[in-house]
């Protein structure tokens, strides 16, 4: 069964002295303020369209290869997964880098280099952003 999530942004002024605020619909999580100075310099506690990526992609990178792991007989114990998502100004997202530390008993650094692979390759989210690069930094802990 296919599901729909939502969010929604409400924006007020220009781009560089605007801001907004980010509303997570479906979860109800909250709302999260968005600027560009958040998203071209620091964050100075607001987000960005890459830091909601990252997000994006960490999890779903987590649940690939979890369910890979599994799937192969080996569950992991604990995933530890890291999203950097670089943005550059006046050209956009350049790269996104997966940094990820598992704990998989019974597995070998190997396997654990070859699952990653799989499901940096084929996590929905990788999918979706086809056209960035993505590298891939695992280790077992």
């Amino acid at each position: 069964m296919a599901t729909t999530r939502t969010a929604h942004t409400e924006w007020e002024g220009n781009l560089l002295e605007g801001r907004g605020v980010v509303s997570f619909d479906s979860s109800g999580i909250g709302q999260q303020p968005v600027s560009w100075p958040s998203r071209a310099e620091q964050a100075n506690g607001r987000t960005s369209p890459e830091e909601l990526i990252a997000a994006a992609h960490s999890s779903c990178f987590s649940m690939a290869l979890a369910h890979g792991l599994a799937g192969a007989g080996n569950p992991p114990t604990k995933l530890e997964t890291k999203a950097d998502v670089t943005f550059q100004p006046g050209t956009g997202i350049t790269g996104i880098h997966l940094t990820v530390r598992g704990e998989v008993p019974g597995l070998d650094e190997q396997g654990f280099q070859a699952a990653a692979e799989d499901a940096k390759k084929n996590c929905p989210v990788s999918q979706a952003l086809t056209g960035t690069t993505i590298t891939l930094t695992a280790e077992l802990a």
